[in-house]
């Protein structure tokens, strides 16, 4: 929530029981709230724990609008690094790509019809407050991406388990989209056929896989690594 105010996101309105005004921090998060003048309102903690997802809620919560992101309308400029989720069901993987996506500095991250819903109270945990530092885009054609990326001049790199290339041997300085897919399946064959390259992460060991959130993330700083 802190996040979201910070971040200027449309948050409509803060719900807090009487007995979390007592800790500073919540009496932080209401002066903000009231500075952007965001409505605030007290409730029971009955009703509190009804609204909440977890077994002890914090005793504070928001309600906040949607954002309707379209492709064109948030990369407007050229973007250098991005991240494809395609069919990721795992909220928690998905939140933590994000995560990982913010933290190594891309401007945003795609999702393809089929992944877990964004809006997944387990999603936004998971990013610890980067689901308010950088666009996340549902994309419902996959011409749409293709456009896209052609505009820009996006090269896909597509991460696949056993790949002959290694994520490694390819060149990240460019413009780049990173495409991770579906836990049990990989990627789809129709973002597999818009990649310019199919790669894989060294693996000396003998682990046969790696967590979808932990690909990407290795996958993104190899991007870093690269262009330091």
């Amino acid at each position: 929530m802190e996040e979201a105010l910070a971040a200027d996101w449309p948050v409509e309105v803060v719900l807090y029981t009487r007995q979390t005004v007592a800790s500073e921090r919540v009496r932080h998060i209401l002066a903000k709230a009231k500075a952007r003048q965001v409505n605030r309102r007290e409730i029971s903690p009955v009703l509190c724990r009804r609204l909440a997802d977890t077994e002890t809620p914090s005793g504070i919560m928001a309600l906040v609008k949607r954002p309707d992101y379209q492709l064109k309308d948030i990369f407007r400029n050229q973007p250098s690094l991005l991240v494809l989720a395609d069919g990721i069901q795992d909220p928690g993987n998905l939140g933590t790509i994000i995560r990982s996506a913010d933290a190594a500095g891309a401007q945003g991250v795609i999702v393809t019809k089929g992944t877990v819903d964004l809006y997944n109270s387990k999603v936004i945990r998971a990013t610890m407050g980067s689901f308010f530092h950088l666009p996340v885009v549902m994309v419902d054609a996959l011409e749409e991406l293709r456009d896209f990326m052609a505009t820009f001049n996006l090269q896909l790199i597509a991460g696949q388990q056993k790949a002959p290339k290694l994520i490694n041997e390819v060149n990240l300085t460019l413009p780049t989209v990173l495409a991770v897919g579906n836990e049990a399946h990989g990627l789809s064959p129709e973002i597999l056929n818009l990649a310019q390259h199919t790669v894989s992460i060294p693996m000396p060991g003998k682990a046969e896989s790696l967590n979808a959130a932990i690909a990407v993330s290795i996958m993104l700083y190899e991007t870093i690594r690269q262009r330091l």
